[in-house]
C-alpha cells in the first residue's frame, strides 16, 4: 500500500470516529459517513473495516451502549427511555435487547447496581481493593486540544501494548522527537468491553506542523472539560483506577461522562519500563449534570 493511501485511510477513520462520538445520539447513516469522507458507500465501508477490524455499525452500537452504561450509573434524573434516546435508540425494546446482549443485565438491573457484579465477574477486584483509592479527587479543568502522531491497536493485551509502544518509541527516536508526551487513548472502556475487542491508541504529542510518515498517522484530541485523576501504579492498576472513577466516584460527583474517549497522559510509561510502574494523569471528558 502506498504511503499516501495509508494516510488517507487513517484520516477517514479518524474523521469518522470523531463524527460518531459527536453525533452518537442521532441516527447516523452510511450515506452521511461516506459523504463526510468524500468516498462511495462501498469504499468507505471497506476502508473502515480493513483499518479498524470491525463493521462501522458494530462500532456505532458499541459506542452507544458504552455511553448508555455510563449514563445509567451517573444520570439519576433521566428515565431509561430518555437515556436510550440520548444514545441514539428510538425503540425502548431494541435498546433493552441490545444492552442485555452486551452487558448480560437489563438497563434497570444495571442502574440498580448490577454493573458492579459485571465488573467482579471480569476482574479480581472488589470493594476492599478499591478502598485505598477512596478520597482520590480529580482536578476539573478545560483541557486544550492536542495534536498527536499515533498507532492504533485492537486487542488490549500486555504483549500487544508493549509491542505498539516500542514501535512508537522507535519512531520517536527516528524523528528526533525529544521529550515528547506519551498519551494512551481509550476508544473503548476496558472495564466494559472484552480485551480482544478493545480499541486503543498509543500516541505522541507533536506540533501541528509535524509531518508524519510511514505507517504513523496524526489525529487530534479535542478540547473538552475533563476530570483529571493523578495516579501512580503498576500494570493492571489502570483498570482498578477506571472502576473507581466510573463506578464509585462518578455516581456522586455531579458530573457525567461524555462519549469522547478517555485518555492517559504519562509522566512514566509502564509499557516502556522494566519494572512495569506508571505515573499518569487520567483524563475523563465530562459535563455537569
Amino acid at each position: 500500500m502506498k504511503r499516501d493511501t495509508k494516510h488517507l485511510r487513517a484520516q477517514i477513520v479518524n474523521k469518522t470516529l470523531n463524527y460518531i462520538y459527536k453525533h452518537i445520539g442521532t441516527d447516523i447513516s452510511l450515506e452521511e459517513l461516506a459523504k463526510l469522507n468524500s468516498v462511495s458507500k462501498y469504499h468507505f465501508h471497506r476502508i473502515f473495516k480493513e483499518e479498524t477490524g470491525e463493521n462501522v455499525f458494530e462500532k456505532i452500537t458499541s459506542i452507544r451502549l458504552q455511553k448508555a452504561a455510563n449514563l445509567l450509573i451517573t444520570d439519576k434524573y433521566s428515565t431509561i427511555t430518555e437515556i436510550a434516546n440520548f444514545c441514539g435508540y428510538a425503540s425502548h425494546t431494541s435498546f433493552i435487547k441490545a444492552f442485555k446482549k452486551r452487558f448480560t443485565y437489563t438497563p434497570s438491573q444495571w442502574r440498580k447496581g448490577a454493573f458492579r457484579g459485571f465488573t467482579k465477574n471480569r476482574f479480581d477486584i472488589d470493594d476492599e481493593s478499591i478502598k485505598d483509592l477512596d478520597g482520590l479527587e480529580p482536578k476539573i479543568k478545560v483541557c486544550p486540544q492536542r495534536t498527536c502522531t499515533y498507532l492504533r491497536l485492537k486487542g488490549y493485551t500486555e504483549p500487544n501494548l508493549i509491542k505498539i509502544w516500542q514501535k512508537l518509541l522507535a519512531f520517536e527516536y527516528q524523528c528526533n522527537l525529544k521529550n515528547s508526551t506519551h498519551i494512551g487513548i481509550y476508544h473503548d472502556s476496558t472495564i466494559m468491553i472484552p480485551y480482544e475487542e478493545c480499541n486503543y491508541i498509543a500516541a505522541l504529542e507533536v506540533d501541528d506542523s509535524f509531518e508524519s510518515n510511514n505507517s504513523i498517522s496524526k489525529l487530534k484530541i479535542y478540547e473538552s472539560l475533563c476530570a483529571v485523576f493523578h495516579h501512580k501504579g503498576k500494570y493492571g492498576d489502570i483498570e482498578r483506577l477506571m472502576i473507581y472513577i466510573y463506578q464509585y466516584w462518578m455516581p456522586n460527583s455531579g458530573y457525567e461522562v461524555l462519549s469522547l474517549p478517555a485518555y492517559a497522559v504519562f509522566t512514566k510509561n509502564h509499557y516502556l519500563e522494566e519494572n512495569d510502574t506508571f505515573i499518569l494523569d487520567f483524563h475523563v471528558p465530562v459535563r455537569v449534570i
